[in-house]
């Protein structure tokens, strides 16, 4: 069976239990394909490109948003009022 593999590095669940800072740092920044028997499990991605990729979903939402409430009427509002 063919299995698409998102990443250009992937290591086996026995290489991760090894070492799994030395599978995170193969990936130098990027995910690393986590494999079981040649099938892709799971990625393993460093926090900072985790927290990358929450940051651009969370943009992709609120442009969404935006995108819907475009043309609605605006309503003025006081601070003080507020």
């Amino acid at each position: 069976m063919v299995h698409t593999i998102l990443s250009t590095i992937s290591a086996s669940v026995t290489e991760l239990k090894k070492n799994p800072m030395d599978t995170v740092a193969a990936g130098e920044g990027f995910p690393v394909a986590i494999l079981n028997r040649n099938e892709p499990v799971f990625y393993c991605i460093p926090a900072k490109a985790y927290e990358e990729l929450m940051e651009y979903l969370e943009d992709l939402e609120l442009n969404a948003i935006a995108n819907a409430r475009r043309g609605q009427k605006t309503i003025r509002v006081n601070m003080d009022d507020l």
